[in-house]
């Protein structure tokens, strides 16, 4: 798709409270900073290693940087769920199922683009295979590495991915979590 074509795509236009107003273009939302909605997964391994994928150069927001293995913006009328789903499939080829797990939802601010952030955690034992389209490179990490990555300021990684990461952390959330929450 084109950065055209994906400037025109339909997301949630939301209010402070993630509460639904309509529908705005995505490249309105990123452009004029208007609330919408995204939905960021982690996936791991039988080893707890966390998958980072790296940005492809010409995405339109955070180009380059290390980011959550799949993520994305969710489309007018779907559900957080339903883009968390899309996005594994999409990004890395992973047919979730019943595996996802809803881990928190942060606040739409200025670190996350404006989006309402709901995170998930995918456990995995399948290959991955990363669209050349979107990622630029993989890498599996452990939770201390990417600690380190996190706590380097000069690191390249997203906003949302370090506030992602530490939001965890510091809440220590266990390794398996109870089944999805509803949206």
């Amino acid at each position: 798709m084109t950065q055209d074509a994906t400037a025109q795509e339909r997301l949630w236009l939301v209010d402070e409270n993630d509460a639904p107003l309509g529908h705005c273009r995505r490249g309105d939302a990123h452009r004029l900073g208007l609330r919408h909605r995204a939905a960021h997964i982690l996936v791991y391994d039988a080893v707890d290693q966390v998958f980072l994928q790296k940005r492809s150069p010409n995405k339109d927001v955070n180009p380059g940087l290390w980011d959550s293995s799949a993520a994305g913006h969710v489309d007018y009328g779907e559900t957080y769920d339903a883009c968390a789903r899309r996005e594994l499939l999409e990004e890395l080829g992973l047919a979730a199922g019943d595996r996802l797990q809803y881990l928190f939802k942060l606040e739409a601010d200025a670190h996350t683009g404006f989006e309402f952030v709901q995170v998930y955690r995918l456990r995995c034992d399948s290959t991955l295979v990363p669209n050349a389209d979107e990622i630029a490179a993989g890498v599996w990490l452990t939770s201390a590495e990417l600690d380190d990555w996190v706590d380097d300021e000069h690191a390249p990684l997203t906003s949302s991915l370090r506030l992602i990461w530490r939001t965890l952390r510091s809440n220590a959330f266990p390794l398996l979590l109870s089944p999805i929450a509803p949206t």
